[in-house]
């Protein structure tokens, strides 16, 4: 009986001693548990253009290596593919937490509430005050006044970037009319220089001459006006612009092969004193300032802008401006967390965009910089002394608008099309819409 007792109790001990291992076995899982999801991170999917030296990917990819919480994936896709690409990603309801877009492309997207709206994130998160008020009316114009769906991490002044030794070689005095630029043009192909460097594998360097001389010809509301109806894409100035740009081309102005050169083969023939003449906005500057890449120096580069049309309505005081591919943000993925990563990263974003890259964005900058490059704070001087601003000339079009226009541009540098069948399949896609 003493024996059967013993083991009887010994059984007991034995079971206390398993349930108690085994609750403190559950209670180790379950805090493991909870530390592994204390230590989950976060992945935040980020789409943008595969253009060199993307700033604003680098600063916000710093910015996050410094959370512990956060892990920002960058994905490159070329510039011309990005619509259609996230166009796809959209339908199938998987679009990633931020996106590189064009900003006249969003209204579908706004539409079927895809996309954040900004402001009024912007203004729940205490941060309104860091976006510039000009940059904010600029992306709500060309969202159709639906609201702000886009930030814009960079702002854009437009025109002709020159090479000033070139031009003192030469005896050229920068351009103020347009057979000034073109005499100036056919002084340099018979030194030997080339005038311009342009992208033509880009499609967009091309209508982007087109548009300066539009705009000078009708003034800075030129495409508006076609939006609205009170000019036709087929009205004689429109004519008389493709003619000019097309006749550039076959001159041999922008060299040869033009539509195999793509934008960075192009900023390095200008960069490297190959070119004397390169079209582009203010978001080259910070390449500008690359030492290494810019083999011509900062001093060497001056800015003019789109000559004047005789007999236009034009005027020098207008410029073109853009934002750029802007920034989006998933409606869907936007929560507490992502909510929290974005009012951090753009608290300052404007500062650190001119301090770390010499860039302008359309984000206000309360303390600038003691030293900045020559050329950003040139570029600072002529947006504050535009007068109007300009919009490109696909600015109002929609995708498939657009891709008429750039493709054809191609076709007609090379002779492969006139200029009235350029504007006529142009005009003819206008109308469908």
């Amino acid at each position: 009986m003493k024996l059967k007792a013993i083991l009887t109790v010994t059984f007991a001990l034995m079971l206390l001693i398993i349930v108690g291992c085994s609750s403190n076995n559950g209670a180790n899982e379950d805090n493991e548990s909870q530390g592994n999801a204390s230590d989950d991170v976060r992945t935040i999917d980020f789409i943008t253009e595969d253009t060199p030296d993307v700033q604003e990917a680098k600063l916000l990819s710093d910015y996050d290596a410094e959370r512990p919480d956060t892990d920002l994936q960058i994905e490159t896709i070329e510039q011309n593919n990005i619509l259609q690409q996230i166009s796809l990603l959209a339908a199938s309801n998987d679009l990633p937490e931020l996106f590189k877009y064009e900003s006249n492309q969003l209204g579908d997207l706004i539409d079927n509430g895809s996309v954040l709206n900004v402001e009024e994130a912007f203004n729940e998160l205490g941060i309104e005050d860091q976006l510039n008020p000009a940059a904010v009316d600029l992306l709500k114009q060309l969202s159709g006044d639906r609201g702000l769906y886009a930030l814009p991490v960079e702002l854009n002044i437009e025109g002709f970037w020159y090479n000033k030794e070139i031009f003192d070689e030469q005896g050229l005095e920068v351009p103020e009319t347009w057979d000034e630029l073109l005499a100036a043009s056919e002084t340099l192909l018979a030194a030997g220089v080339q005038p311009f460097a342009v992208a033509g594998k880009e499609r967009w360097p091309i209508t982007r001459l087109i548009n300066g001389y539009i705009i000078r010809y009708y003034g800075a509301n030129a495409m508006e006006d076609v939006s609205n109806g009170d000019l036709s894409i087929t009205d004689e100035g429109f004519v008389e612009a493709v003619t000019t740009i097309q006749d550039m081309g076959q001159a041999g102005y922008f060299g040869q092969g033009v539509n195999t050169i793509d934008g960075d083969t192009a900023l390095d023939t200008f960069l490297q004193g190959q070119a004397a003449i390169y079209y582009s906005g203010s978001w080259d500057v910070a390449n500008f300032n690359n030492e290494e890449r810019n083999q011509i120096g900062i001093d060497n580069i001056g800015l003019f802008n789109v000559p004047l049309v005789e007999g236009g309505e034009g005027k020098l005081s207008d410029w073109s401006m853009n934002a750029g591919l802007t920034l989006s943000i998933s409606a869907e993925k936007y929560d507490e967390q992502m909510a929290e990563w974005v009012k951090e990263a753009f608290t300052g974003y404007g500062e650190r965009a001119m301090e770390e890259m010499g860039m302008v964005s359309g984000f206000t900058v309360e303390n600038m910089p003691e030293e900045i490059s020559p050329l950003t704070e040139l570029t600072l001087e002529t947006i504050d002394k535009a007068e109007n601003a300009a919009l490109w000339f696909e600015g109002r079009f929609n995708a498939d608008q657009k891709l008429v226009a750039e493709q054809n541009a191609q076709l007609l540098v090379n002779g492969d099309m006139t200029p009235e069948e350029y504007l006529e399949s142009l005009d003819a896609e206008l109308t469908e819409w």
